[in-house]
C-alpha cells in the first residue's frame, strides 16, 4: 500500500462491529493496519479525537480523516472500492433493500443479544423468544436465496455475519441453538463462514464466551 492510500482501523477484537470493516476490506483484498484499543484500561487520545462524538470504535482512518459508525465505514468501502467484489446491488431498489436491512440489523441483534446474557428467569425466556424471532424475521428477508445478497455474498451479509460471532455466548447463557430454532439462519451462518474473509476475521467463539462473562460480572450478574 502506498503512502497515499494508508487506512488504519481503530479495532477491539472482540467487536462485531469492527469484525464487519475488516470482513470489508478483506472482500475487497484492501490491506490496511490494526490498532487495538483498551476499551476497558483507556482509549487512546487517537480514538477519542477521532471520534469525539460516541468514543467508540470502529474508526477507520484513510490518510487520516475518520470515518465512524461500522455500518457507513462498510459503505465507504463499498463506495471507494465499487470494482472489486462489488457488495451492494447496481439497481437503486437492490440498495435500498439492502440498507433497510443492514439498519435492521444494526438495531436488532446486538441488542437482542445483550437482553440474553443480561437477563435471568422470566425475562431470559422473553428476550429468548425475541431473539430468535428477529432471526426468523431475516430469515424471510434471505427468502430462497443462499445470501442476502441473492447468489452472491454482499453488504447485507457483511454487516450480518459479524454479530454471530457472539452467538455462541447467547446460546449458553440462553440454552438454545441457533441452528435448530432457525435452520435456514444456521446453514448461511456456516456458508458465510466457508468465505476467507469471514473466518480468517471471526475470533474463537469461546473467547467471545469468556469476555460475555467477563461482561456480566462487571455489570454484578451471576
Amino acid at each position: 500500500m502506498s503512502k497515499d492510500d494508508e487506512l488504519r482501523l481503530l479495532d477491539f477484537w472482540a467487536s462485531p462491529f469492527c469484525m464487519r470493516v475488516k470482513i470489508a476490506l478483506s472482500e475487497k483484498g484492501v490491506a490496511y493496519e490494526s490498532q487495538q484499543e483498551d476499551l476497558f484500561g483507556g482509549k487512546s487520545d487517537m480514538l477519542l479525537k477521532s471520534n469525539p462524538i460516541y468514543e467508540k470504535v470502529p474508526v477507520l482512518l484513510d490518510n487520516g480523516k475518520p470515518i465512524v459508525e461500522s455500518n457507513n465505514i462498510v459503505y465507504y468501502i463499498e463506495d471507494k472500492y465499487p470494482s472489486t467484489n462489488p457488495l451492494l446491488p447496481s439497481c437503486a431498489y437492490g440498495r435500498s433493500r439492502a440498507r433497510f436491512w443492514a439498519d435492521f440489523i444494526d438495531k436488532k441483534i446486538f441488542e437482542g443479544g445483550m437482553c440474553i446474557w443480561k437477563s435471568k428467569g422470566e425475562e431470559l425466556e422473553i428476550a429468548k423468544k425475541d431473539f430468535i424471532e428477529i432471526l426468523k424475521k431475516l430469515e424471510g428477508a434471505m427468502g430462497d436465496k443462499d445470501f442476502f445478497g441473492g447468489d452472491n455474498f454482499g453488504y447485507v451479509d457483511v454487516i450480518a455475519i459479524a454479530m454471530t460471532s457472539w452467538f455462541h455466548a447467547y446460546e449458553v447463557f440462553g440454552d438454545f441453538k441457533v441452528e435448530q430454532e432457525c435452520p435456514k439462519f444456521g446453514c448461511w451462518m456456516k456458508r458465510c463462514l466457508e468465505r476467507e474473509s469471514v473466518s480468517s476475521v471471526l475470533p474463537d467463539p469461546e473467547k467471545i464466551y469468556q469476555c460475555v462473562v467477563m461482561l456480566r460480572k462487571m455489570h454484578g450478574i451471576e
